[in-house]
């Protein structure tokens, strides 16, 4: 295994949730490679931090009891229930009303993101990173071949510090899409895509999500949308050096 693939695996690593295959590979890989060793120490670390005796404190027995008391029961009057009546009512009634006005105010962007996060968050698991682990985009583009109705651009950005990981088949929205798989230190970069409806040039725009920078754009008959947790402006720097080189491989 590589460090690439070993970062993926490292968190579920350290809480003891891998198999025995992978376990082992990935201390084979630790005791021949030092900066990801010492990234486990730090989870391990964090860990015993967070589980730490000295974080935890029992209530004393006095609020305890307290907490434990039956709530005593009261006599409401016939005008106090109907005033009850009409108040859980009325709530219902807004409740109802802002659920309408929420789903009406969002915009068709705003749905189609958050299956994008579904889909980041969902890749991030187990062995759900990439169907073609490869570096190489002479690899991963020619892979989807005949897994899907489009040729997807695959860029090599590894000397601009976006290495590529490799792709795998996703779905958004019940429509399969390529997704491509690429890495900014240990930040994890999902770059989706899939033919447009139209021919339709849409600038880049931004949206930000569960923690998560989203970019989406639209060129050349394609959609793109690009999820990571890294900051803005690598985000973006990643953005700008993808179409660059999309543009040049167009030609």
């Amino acid at each position: 295994m590589n460090c690439q693939e070993v970062q993926v695996l490292l968190h579920p690593y350290s809480d003891d949730e891998l198999d025995l295959v992978r376990h082992v590979e990935i201390e084979e890989h630790l005791s021949g490679c030092q900066e990801c060793s010492v990234q486990v120490k730090h989870l391990q670390s964090l860990r015993a931090t967070v589980s730490s005796a000295s974080l935890y404190h029992r209530a004393p027995a006095r609020l305890r009891a307290r907490v434990q008391l039956p709530f005593p029961k009261q006599r409401r009057s016939p005008r106090r229930a109907v005033l009850a009546a009409g108040v859980l009512f009325l709530i219902g009634v807004s409740a109802t009303v802002g659920m309408i006005l929420s789903r009406t105010g969002t915009s068709a962007d705003d749905r189609f993101a958050e299956s994008v996060v579904a889909g980041h968050v969902r890749s991030l698991q187990v062995n759900h990173l990439t169907d073609m682990p490869s570096t190489d985009r002479h690899t991963v583009k020619p892979w989807f071949r005949g897994k899907l109705d489009f040729s997807p651009q695959v860029a090599d950005l590894t000397p601009q510090g976006y290495s590529l990981a490799g792709g795998r088949l996703d779905y958004l929205t019940d429509r399969p899409v390529a997704a491509l798989v690429y890495y900014r230190r240990f930040h994890v970069i999902n770059l989706f895509t899939w033919p447009a409806g139209d021919e339709n040039e849409k600038a880049v725009l931004g949206l930000a999500r569960q923690g998560y920078n989203i970019r989406y754009w639209q060129r050349a008959g394609m959609s793109y949308w690009v999820i990571s947790d890294l900051n803005e402006q690598e985000l973006d720097d990643f953005v700008r050096l993808f179409q660059e080189h999309s543009e040049v491989l167009q030609r």
